[in-house]
């Protein structure tokens, strides 16, 4: 299975933060998630991906170019949704297809106009016009309409309804039905990762503290309930994080089969990747 995107040492500074040596690796037909909590360099490495920022150390790799040097043609093929993404407030919506069929050489009209009537957005409309909620859905059918084979998105279901959010991730999903596409996607609604992501990177203050498939995270990893007592016999090699609750403990372990066979816990949860991610930023050990 060949790579659609690597990501070499990504080292790069800023006053008062830098990405330190961020490296992972996306196959093709594969969705990775990039989870990590506000400020901890995921649109950081989304935006060196997307030579936005260029004043970095390390090697990006995107359908086996350099970003640097073939920033055109690697272009053509990526569809992108940042956070931080507008559009002229003055135009209407039928605006961005004129726009954007002078930029992209794929670019779909007929595949646009289609995603807008999926989408319920009206054509005529002022983009100013626009809830948060439905400028995310035309910023979601623009990065698709030129049939882009690699997906960069950074918060692309925020602001959008419990149904909408189902009715992209649904989309997302038929995307990489082709398995020559992927996605790349940043997100805090951790719960739309579990269930499309096949891999999951974890950053945190600007390093990598795990990149693994999805289902080895979610099926090995637990939480183990237990009491002082039983905390303090446990070895420390045995385990990754833990809290100390009011009345208990609550302790992040790799691997809940190897754990249980050694220990025999009453209680061992299987675990989110929200609960992964507090335990590991908050958790002591």
């Amino acid at each position: 299975m060949e790579n659609i995107l690597e990501v070499k040492n990504l080292t790069k500074q800023f006053p008062g933060f830098a990405l330190d040596n961020v490296s992972f690796t996306l196959p093709q037909g594969m969705i990775m998630g990039i989870i990590g909590e506000n400020g901890s360099g995921k649109t950081t490495t989304i935006k060196s991906i997307l030579n936005i920022y260029t004043n970095y150390t390390g090697e990006i790799n995107i359908f086996g170019l350099n970003n640097k040097t073939n920033d055109e043609a690697i272009k053509e093929n990526i569809g992108v949704v940042l956070d931080d993404t507008f559009f002229p407030e003055i135009l209407k919506v039928a605006d961005i297809n004129k726009i954007m069929k002078g930029i992209y050489k794929n670019w779909d009209e007929a595949l646009f106009h289609k995603y807008l009537t999926d989408f319920n957005l009206n054509p005529k409309k002022m983009i100013k016009t626009l809830s948060k909620g439905m400028r995310k859905k035309l910023e979601i059918a623009t990065a698709l309409s030129h049939h882009p084979k690699l997906l960069i998105l950074d918060e692309p279901t925020a602001g959008l309804d419990p149904i909408a959010r189902s009715e992209v991730i649904d989309l997302f999903q038929s995307f990489i039905e082709d398995a020559s596409c992927s996605i790349l996607i940043s997100s805090h609604i951790t719960t739309d990762l579990e269930h499309i992501a096949d891999y999951i990177t974890f950053i945190n203050a600007g390093k990598i503290i795990l990149s693994k498939p999805s289902n080895e995270l979610l099926d090995n990893y637990g939480i183990v309930k237990c009491n002082e007592q039983e905390f303090l016999s446990f070895n420390k090699s045995d385990y990754l994080k833990y809290k100390k609750n009011r009345y208990a403990y609550e302790v992040l372990v790799p691997n809940k089969q190897a754990f249980k066979n050694k220990y025999h816990p009453e209680v061992i949860d299987n675990i989110t990747l929200e609960e992964l991610m507090i335990l590991m930023i908050k958790g002591e050990g």
